[in-house]
């Protein structure tokens, strides 16, 4: 080939081009073609389209864009096949009529509009897809879809669990951008997982095959492995630093030093920055107005823009084309977008910006209007078309992209105040669903402080405020903002009935008794009457149901079926996902383990359905706690862990998700881990007063300091727990730390004191967590009494599928029969160790069987009921040393055998025994196989 042209031949990527072609022979198929910029993901597709043929091929080109276009680079696709449109198409297509009016008279006729958003968005999507199986066999081509906007991830997702038969979908992305957000969907598609295809750097041989290709002869000794040091093996910047050696005057002596007098202090600035000024002014001028304009070289409206005719235009784009600052379709590669439009003065781009802008008033959608008009610096422009954005993107169920929109317009200067109260109460909508808590909270706040407003509009701002608190995880803040927001929407009673069904709520704040909760349910039920509102009537009757839940009473689940076999919430798929998630946790709480998983499924069934992406975080989390509380425990220690991460600003579920994590190491190990997670969980739930985890962090960590012999320790926090419950009015929640109490203390007044007092509270509830708790407390107190109260416990956890609670139950009745010579009871704690053994619940393991060494009960050795989860608590060497000293080895025959110092060896014994919850050699026997 000719110096200084592209390699013709593809380099290093015969093993990816297979792999990708095979994908998409085998269609319906998907692949993803990922890597960092400047890798070669376009090149490869362009290679992949040079071998095949008997199908239709569209491409679409995701732009970057400050916000990103719903649905972009699939609506470009689906313009190029106008001309190839005939014969009768499914109505449903008639959808996409409005978002592609050069299409229109190729289309049916738009149906209907739809008032819900989600279900418009759901119908848009099954157009798109009936498209595309009109236009098999297709294969579809999606192009830099890391630039895309969440509807179009979305949509993505929906795609590929409804894959055309003869569509073969292939997406490059770069990798440098973060996780996709459509990977996981990608994997659980119902064709199969996506194919990806990844591309990683060349390696040096393949960058001197590059550089022999380029240079049109093999490259000097040392040649190609300086020119991989200098551009780390990226095929885009290899090719452009040597288009920049061919021009420079060490091409001539081919050596390597040759490489480092080129002036690339960054190298790919410097590349396209020198292309950039082989060009004259005027060229120049053009493809900084380009890189102004967008990804994409549009003729036409370069010259609105620039004031140049169609001549100008062609000649200055074909010389960026021809030093390779261009392609065909526009620029090469984003950097070098960016490159060019920096170089340009600040004063030319911001009248560059002003001229698109106005040259796309009338064509151009109010994202891209609102991103010219900011950098043009003409503020009430671009918040006019940022506020439509937002609009546009709420319209479509896309409220974190509202939120950035809005954040944008409010960041503005000189917006007036009644323009920026209406902007903020938007803001504070969008900005729950949206997780913008985090930019929305100061501007919202500042605005309460600084101006005069209205009480109604004070009133629902507030409102905002305080729900905005609330997501990001300040509950008492959040409920105190709520509640005096009350006192200024006496005059809106929609927005009071909503207000008010947020402080029904019983398990987000402290200090609030449920008489209380209950009292304002009945508010917002008047409130919802007088408003005449069905949507805030919806509101209030989800939250009673939910609230009756959390209580435990039995009269929460016709209202919970009335409302799931009920229209309103049928036709309202995002408030069914929530309620479901509400409901499953009211129903977990309580020890509903059947309703919590159905209402899960129905939950997740619908946010599927309307792709409510945001939903699924909480999703995950509460069916782990299912998952945890029905003994469900494999691969759940990775998954806890895994969501801490995910969940670390989140909110109050980051307490969910740590109270987990504990929960699990506290019968797995190591049991410190476990007291500094539940540690923090009530250092944070104090602070931020929230009462659902604070309760049950303390309990768990009153349990965990009994498992320690720490008796004083776990009355402590056990009292504090049951504080918090009698101040709620809710013993649904205080079994457990009623239990622990009378187990710390034993049968002394305090005990029996409140025992009674749960008995009480329980009276007529349906709360099997609970009342298994009370029978076994009701049993410390009762010793005549107490294996029939401990047998009730037992099966009210059993029945209820509550294992773990049924283990424990067993442990105690094995426990109080042995002591009483009664033969069942090895035959008890035998079922409880099988029990523990298959949740792996290593501490659990060992103090099981030193009850069983106590009492003379023979441990089945070797242990045949599921080895624990070692690899979680020990290390590889710990679990040798531990093997050995179970089998009876001394520290120094074991520090022969495995030619360790018996230093070595004592610490490692130490440490076993510790995580493992032991207190001696012997204990080992009953947990570790030989």
């Amino acid at each position: 080939m000719t110096s200084g042209v592209l390699a013709a031949r593809l380099v290093g990527r015969s093993a990816e081009l297979d792999l990708l072609q095979a994908a998409i022979t085998a269609a319906p198929s998907v692949a993803l073609v990922e890597g960092e910029a400047g890798i070669g993901k376009s090149r490869l597709v362009r290679e992949l389209l040079t071998v095949t043929s008997g199908r239709r091929v569209l491409i679409g080109q995701c732009e970057q864009l400050q916000e990103p276009l719903p649905l972009s680079p699939l609506l470009d696709a689906f313009r190029q096949a106008g001309p190839e449109l005939g014969g009768p198409l499914n109505p449903v297509i008639g959808a996409l009529a409005p978002l592609l009016p050069e299409l229109a008279a190729h289309l049916p006729a738009p149906p209907p509009a739809l008032s819900d958003p989600g279900a418009d968005r759901h119908r848009v999507f099954r157009a798109a897809v009936a498209l595309l199986e009109e236009l098999g066999p297709l294969l579809l081509v999606l192009e830099d879809v890391h630039w895309a906007d969440t509807v179009t991830f979305d949509f993505l997702a929906f795609l590929a669990a409804h894959l055309p038969p003869d569509l073969a979908l292939v997406i490059t992305a770069r990798t440098e951008t973060g996780r996709l957000p459509i990977r996981e969907a990608l994997a659980r598609a119902p064709s199969g997982a996506a194919h990806v295809v990844g591309l990683r750097p060349l390696r040096p041989p393949e960058v001197a095959q590059l550089a022999g290709e380029i240079l049109d002869a093999a490259p000097a000794p040392g040649f190609a492995d300086r020119l991989y040091e200098k551009t780390g093996g990226i095929p885009f910047v290899v090719e452009e630093v040597l288009r920049t050696y061919l021009k420079g005057p060490g091409a001539l002596s081919g050596r390597p030093e040759a490489l480092d007098d080129l002036a690339v202090p960054t190298v790919l600035r410097d590349v396209i920055l020198q292309r950039l000024l082989s060009l004259d002014d005027d060229a120049r001028e053009i493809v900084q107005a380009a890189a102004v304009v967008g990804l994409v070289a549009d003729d036409r409206l370069l010259a609105e823009v620039t004031g140049r005719d169609s001549a100008e235009i062609a000649r200055a784009l074909a010389g960026a084309q021809d030093v390779g600052l261009l392609q065909e379709d526009g620029f090469r590669h984003a950097l070098a977008r960016q490159v060019v439009y920096e170089s340009a003065p600040a004063a030319w781009r911001r009248w560059l910006h002003l001229r698109t802008g106005r040259a796309l008033e009338s064509t151009g959608s109010s994202a891209r209007l609102a991103h010219h008009y900011l950098r043009a610096g003409h503020h009430t422009e671009m918040v006019t078309h940022a506020e439509a954005a937002a609009e546009t993107a709420l319209a479509h169920g896309n409220d974190a992209t509202a939120a950035r929109f809005l954040l944008a317009a409010l960041g503005a200067d000189g917006v007036p105040q009644e323009t920026r109260v209406r902007l903020a109460v938007k803001l504070g909508r969008a900005a729950v669903d949206g997780l913008a808590h985090a930019e929305a909270l100061p501007i919202v706040a500042r605005l309460l402080t600084t101006e005069q407003l209205p009480a109604a509009v004070r009133g629902e701002l507030r409102f905002a405020y305080g729900r905005l608190l609330r997501q990001s995880g300040d509950t008492r803040a959040g409920h105190l903002e709520i509640e005096r927001a009350v006192e200024d929407l006496a005059g809106a009673p929609a927005l009071l009935g909503r207000a008010l069904a947020v402080l029904a709520a019983p398990e987000t704040v402290t200090d609030r008794h449920v008489r209380e909760h209950l009292a304002r349910c009945d508010e917002a039920a008047a409130a919802a009457r007088r408003s005449g509102d069905r949507g805030v009537d919806l509101a209030v009757r989800i939250t009673r149901a939910g609230l009756l839940l959390e209580l435990g009473q039995p009269a929460g689940w016709p209202l919970v079926e009335d409302l799931l076999d009920g229209d309103d919430l049928r036709s309202s798929p995002r408030e069914c996902a929530r309620a479901c998630l509400n409901w499953a946790q009211g129903a977990l709480h309580a020890g509903r383990l059947d309703h919590a998983e159905a209402l899960l499924a129905t939950g997740r069934q619908v946010a599927d359905q309307v792709e409510y992406l945001r939903i699924a975080v909480v999703l995950d989390l509460v069916t782990a706690l299912v998952d945890y509380a029905a003994g469900r425990w494999d691969g759940l220690l990775d998954r806890a862990r895994l969501m801490g991460a995910t969940h670390a600003t989140f909110g109050a579920a980051s307490l969910d998700s740590r109270l987990l994590l504990g929960a699990l190491l506290a019968a797995i190990g190591p049991a410190e881990e476990a007291a500094d997670c539940f540690g923090e969980v009530i250092t944070v739930a104090e602070q931020v007063g929230t009462a659902w985890p604070l309760i049950s962090a303390r309990t768990a960590m009153a349990r965990l300091l009994l498992t320690l012999d720490d008796a004083n320790g776990a009355a402590d926090h056990a009292r504090a727990a049951i504080t918090q419950v009698r101040a709620k009015g809710n013993w649904v929640w205080g079994g457990e730390a009623v239990l622990c109490l009378v187990d710390a203390v034993g049968r002394t007044d305090e005990a029996e004191a409140v025992v009674v007092e749960l008995a009480a509270g329980l009276a007529g509830t349906d709360a099997p967590r609970a009342r298994s708790a009370l029978l076994a407390a009701q049993a410390v107190l009762a010793p005549g009494d107490a294996d029939r109260l401990l047998v009730a416990a037992r099966g009210v956890a059993g029945d209820a599928g509550l294992t773990y609670d049924e283990a424990r139950a067993t442990e105690r009745l094995g426990g109080l029969r042995c002591a009483h010579d009664d033969p069942r009871g090895g035959e008890d704690l035998e079922t409880a160790l099988r029990l523990y053994g298959a949740l792996h619940a290593t501490r659990d393991i060992a103090r099981v069987c030193r009850a069983m060494r106590l009492h003379n009960v023979p441990i089945p050795y070797p242990w045949r009921g599921g080895r624990p989860a070692l690899g979680h608590t020990l290390s590889a060497q710990e679990h040798r040393v531990a093997l050995l000293a179970a089998a009876g080895r001394t520290n120094q025959e074991i520090a022969t055998e495995l030619f360790l110092s018996r230093r070595t060896v004592e610490s490692h014994v130490s440490s076993a025994l510790r995580k493992l919850g032991c207190t001696s050699r012997k204990d080992l026997t009953g947990i570790l196989d030989r």
